[in-house]
């Protein structure tokens, strides 16, 4: 490997977070260009989503968010696969925007799955308690877009993230996950609040 090959492998690394094999395969299929080897990372990194949701997140951080006033704050446990991962500051930066959106949005779910079945049920019930007089299938998909929105509130995940509403908070991880090509995923979190 030539030294100029070497540079530009240490580059796309330390931009992107790949794995060094990785950047190599971007490198040699996009003729040593770094620009086009992101574009071909953030490409194989969507292809590779697929597989990396069998993967093992064995590495981690707690990163904690205290609110100024000290009333509110939250600890949120976000992992990766390698610790190489885990010591990107941008990692570090990730974790403490989630935290920032816990304390901020208080999601009381992970994701919908983790939301319990009697929990979902009674919510559904609630929801349609003022359809009475609609046909059912008017009925569940009236339902059916109140349960996302209210999977919007509730759901860490599925939150809008509070600074880019265009962004899900499961879409801000994704694309980290995708820049240096790990699975990335949030295992726990915790809100704590004077007033609750």
């Amino acid at each position: 490997m030539n030294k100029e090959l070497l540079e530009k492998i240490k580059k796309l690394r330390e931009e992107t977070g790949a794995p060094i094999s990785l950047c190599k395969e971007a490198l040699e299929n996009t003729n040593g260009n770094i620009e086009e080897a992101k574009k071909y990372l953030v490409k194989k990194g969507e292809a590779l989503l697929e597989k990396r949701g069998e993967k093992i997140t064995g590495h981690g951080i707690i990163e904690g968010y205290i609110h100024f006033n000290g009333r509110v704050g939250a600890l949120v446990e976000l992992r990766a696969e390698t610790d190489f991962v885990v010591k990107n500051p941008e990692f570090k930066q990730l974790a403490h925007e989630i935290a920032l959106q816990i304390a901020t949005m208080n999601p009381k779910y992970l994701s919908r799955e983790s939301i319990p079945p009697d929990v979902l049920e009674t919510k559904k019930e609630e929801l349609m308690i003022d359809l009475k007089d609609k046909p059912q299938d008017i009925k569940e998909k009236i339902v059916e877009g109140r349960l996302e929105k209210w999977f919007e509130e509730v759901c860490l995940l599925d939150q809008k993230y509070i600074k880019d509403e265009n962004l899900k908070i499961k879409d801000l991880i994704s694309n980290f996950a995708n820049k240096c090509g790990e699975k990335i995923e949030v295992k726990r979190f915790v809100r704590l609040s004077i007033n609750d």
